[in-house]
């Protein structure tokens, strides 16, 4: 049978990914599913419900809601609630039963937004796909509804879209705004770690976006098509290559260029090493590795990304378990890193370096997570 994972787990889902790019934005997020179903994300896939609150709540749907289509109940809850606790916004999002009953997520927001009088946007998340969709909705969402044209910063002011725990560990937010301030930049919001709906509202007043996983692609389309703001993609990683970034980011700034991506062409070769992981993030390792140690490698990306990050596969994108295997037993590389639990389909006698995705395995290593972002890694990766 055709995608049905035997040994690997699949990737963190869809409204998992909304949860935690709108976790420090003040906002309520309503995620439409059976009640009970709260706890699998307070407890796998969001770490810092350990240290502060965010207002995250399930629909409690019932078989009978669903069956007789009792839209009027998720509304006069959310509206109630919203009373209550007074959210910045609204977020609905969906899991695999209102997508079977076809419930339409922007006919109740807009309802909910008309009683309530709080901004309310639905996402269209359905439980069946990966985190890097629905933190992409999710963030684009938050652009398209509190992004204005104010005042450009004197000096290179930078955006951070796409960073959020389950592709960093806790802490990144700090150290790509000291990476930022150490090479004379300044960051204006950090969209999903590190910031506040405020400074949301001031991201026109950057010169350029930075891009750190797929997940902030579609925010900074629309930044660039709106409001002129270039985007450059990519992880600070290491030390030559966390160099050769900010030297582009500064010229991006300069001569307001629109092109969206440069992606690292390290990780379109053909190196002996692999990894495997998120697209920008994965895909700058490979340049950091290159830049640092002088490592040929090249991407594997299970999720979703731009077309150009598959090249080292061939084009082809390597989503189920069995083409992931079939493609390293063909390749054979010397190494690969990635995360533990990709030890289980890992040819063997390769040399696997464990590098832990919270998306992908959880908490089970999540204090093993390093952070990569300007730092020496070759102690790391020796």
């Amino acid at each position: 049978m055709k995608n049905v994972s035997r040994i690997l787990p699949l990737y963190t889902a869809d409204t998992s990914g909304v949860c935690s790019a709108l976790y420090e934005l003040g906002g309520m997020c309503v995620i439409h599913d059976a009640s009970g179903c709260n706890s699998t994300y307070t407890t796998h896939d969001e770490p810092r419900w350990y240290d502060r609150r965010s207002q995250v709540f399930i629909s409690a749907l019932t078989e009978l809601d669903a069956i007789m289509g009792n839209d009027e109940r998720l509304i006069s809850d959310c509206v109630s609630a919203a009373a209550d606790l007074h959210p910045a916004f609204i977020a609905l999002c969906g899991s695999p039963m209102p997508m079977m009953t076809g419930v339409d997520f922007d006919a109740i927001a807009a309802e909910i937004r008309g009683r309530s009088g709080i901004p309310t946007f639905g996402l269209h998340t359905n439980g069946t796909v990966s985190y890097v969709e629905g933190a992409s909705q999710a963030f684009e969402a938050v652009v398209r509804e509190f992004v204005r044209h104010v005042p450009k910063r004197e000096g290179i002011g930078v955006n951070i879209l796409g960073m959020t725990p389950l592709d960093f560990p806790l802490g990144s937010d700090g150290s790509v705004k000291s990476w930022l301030s150490a090479n004379g930049m300044e960051q204006v919001c950090n969209l999903g770690m590190g910031s506040t709906l405020e400074d949301v509202k001031q991201m026109a007043s950057a010169r350029v976006n930075l891009v750190v996983s797929h997940t902030g692609r579609a925010a900074a389309d629309y930044l660039r098509k709106y409001f002129d703001i270039p985007c450059i993609c990519g992880v600070p990683a290491g030390k030559g290559f966390a160099d050769s970034l900010a030297s582009q980011l500064r010229a991006a700034a300069e001569s307001s260029i629109t092109d969206r991506a440069i992606i690292p062409e390290a990780c379109l070769g053909d190196g002996d090493t692999v990894v495997i992981g998120e697209s920008v993030y994965a895909s700058s390792l490979c340049a950091a590795l290159k830049a640092d140690m002088g490592i040929d490698a090249s991407l594997l990306c299970p999720l979703p990304a731009d077309d150009r990050y598959y090249e080292s596969t061939g084009g082809e994108r390597v989503y189920a378990e069995e083409d992931l295997e079939a493609y390293l037993r063909e390749k054979m590389p010397g190494t690969v890193i990635a995360d533990p639990l990709y030890k289980y389909v890992i040819p063997e006698g390769t040399r696997h370096i464990e590098l832990p995705h919270l998306a992908f395995s959880g908490r089970t290593w999540q204090r093993s997570i390093p952070d990569l972002i300007n730092t020496d890694i070759k102690e790391l990766f020796k």
